[in-house]
């Protein structure tokens, strides 16, 4: 009997009103750049039926931790697995980690939740935050090297300061091994983080409620996550009780995003936006059959299985003109093709009006994830009607790309999380749509 086929007898066997369980140890390992991924993250061959829905669970040790008087500071971690659906309408399973906070909760009504869309960590499954939140530096050294760091650890470890539980998703394919992380994905990115906040509360023994509200935090990558799930709430998830977002830097318009990453430090982006391109519409792979020379397919195959910075390391200041047969760029090949438009088209953030209110931030000096593009997002919102706190942060700009994005990430975080608490703490935010023009 096949792995595959012992694993869906366990599963039928196991399957109980629609909810299903199976023994993580029951999966094979799964080895990413020489780091062998756990075997939680492997998904079962059966799903629940409801999206939101546990599919697994256990402790979570975190790297960076303290021992205190009522157990462990910043607070108890479980990492988690959940079902969601992929932008084709297909069942999913998504992995990701609940925090519960040490500190108390200090505003009125019961301890908010917020979920934070983790920014750009890479393709590798050995990237995903929850690894990292484990690890705290996840690292090899043989024939494929890679490194991962937990970055997001400081704005996780800021808002469980303010008493505030956080759940965080590790995106679809980030981590868990049945497919690849595709990479800003709008559809994907929001369902995932919408349905991390079902899963967190569905979690037992929290001290979450049903009169829990939401609010969703993200930048770069995290920044489109939560700007898209702010927008699909409405629809796809109505049960969530969202109250605020905070959505820095978000690429918003991946045209105009492709076309800055090209050539920067952070090249590595932009393959891993054609490689979950290709896996999310497959019918794209034809043109990419068509324009991809055996370099650029080579490339994106060794992309695919880095971390930000394996990429930043190994493929810095690089075209893609380089992965063509015809040597025309990425972009360029978007102009060229509407299929390609029309599938960028879709992934547009902007054309519908968010759920509760949300803050904007972006560099005025942002080259890599261009600030137009982001303050053209707030811009549309307002006219829909959205409640729109608009943020330009204005740091001198300097010659790098990344530092002229990360940047405004390291200023504006106190403020952002500082602003985000105050919302879920029933303090009214002053929409100022007027500035969105005029910054």
């Amino acid at each position: 009997m096949s792995v595959r086929t012992r694993i869906a007898a366990a599963l039928l066997a196991g399957t109980v009103a629609g909810v299903t369980v199976l023994p993580a140890q029951m999966a094979e390992a799964v080895t990413s750049r020489g780091v062998t991924i756990p075997a939680f993250y492997t998904p079962p061959a059966v799903l629940p039926s409801a999206n939101g829905t546990l599919i697994r669970t256990e402790p979570l040790k975190l790297a960076l931790s303290l021992p205190g008087i009522t157990g462990t500071l910043p607070g108890k971690a479980t990492r988690i697995m959940y079902r969601s659906t992929d932008a084709g309408g297909q069942p999913v399973a998504v992995t990701g980690a609940y925090i519960e906070p040490s500190a108390a909760w200090r505003g009125p009504g019961d301890r908010p939740l917020v979920v934070l869309a983790p920014g750009t960590m890479g393709q590798g499954d050995q990237c995903a935050t929850s690894l990292a939140l484990q690890k705290g530096l996840v690292i090899s050294l043989g024939s494929q090297s890679t490194v991962s760091i937990g970055y997001e650890v400081l704005a996780m470890y800021r808002l469980l300061a303010k008493g505030i539980a956080v759940v965080q998703t590790d995106y679809l394919g980030l981590g868990t091994t049945d497919r690849l992380h595709t990479y800003v994905n709008r559809l994907d990115s929001g369902h995932a983080v919408l349905d991390a906040a079902r899963a967190a509360r569905e979690l037992p023994n929290t001290s979450l409620t049903e009169r829990s509200s939401v609010g969703l935090y993200g930048y770069s990558q995290g920044g489109g996550a939560v700007a898209a799930a702010a927008e699909l709430q409405a629809t796809y998830a109505p049960d969530v009780p969202l109250k605020a977002t905070y959505a820095g830097a978000p690429p918003a318009n991946l045209a105009d995003v492709t076309a800055a990453i090209d050539g920067s430090e952070l090249l590595g982006a932009l393959a891993w936006s054609v490689n979950g391109f290709a896996q999310s519409e497959p019918a794209l792979q034809t043109l990419l059959d068509r324009y991809l020379s055996d370099a650029g397919r080579a490339t994106l195959k060794d992309l695919s299985t880095m971390c930000v910075g394996d990429a930043l390391l190994t493929y810095p200041k690089k075209h893609s003109t380089a992965w063509t047969t015809t040597g025309q760029s990425v972009s360029e090949i978007i102009k060229a093709e509407p299929a390609l438009r029309d599938y960028l088209a879709e992934q547009t953030i902007g054309t519908r009006r968010p759920t509760g209110v949300v803050r904007v931030a972006t560099g005025v000096n942002d080259n890599l994830v261009p600030f137009a593009q982001a303050r053209a997002m707030a811009a549309s919102w307002c006219r829909l009607g959205g409640d729109v706190v608009y943020a330009p942060i204005k740091l001198p700009r300097v010659g790098s790309p990344v530092i002229n994005h990360f940047g405004p990430l390291v200023k504006d975080q106190g403020t952002a999380i500082g602003w985000l608490r105050d919302r879920l703490a029933d303090r009214p935010a002053t929409a100022n749509c007027s500035a969105v023009n005029g910054s």
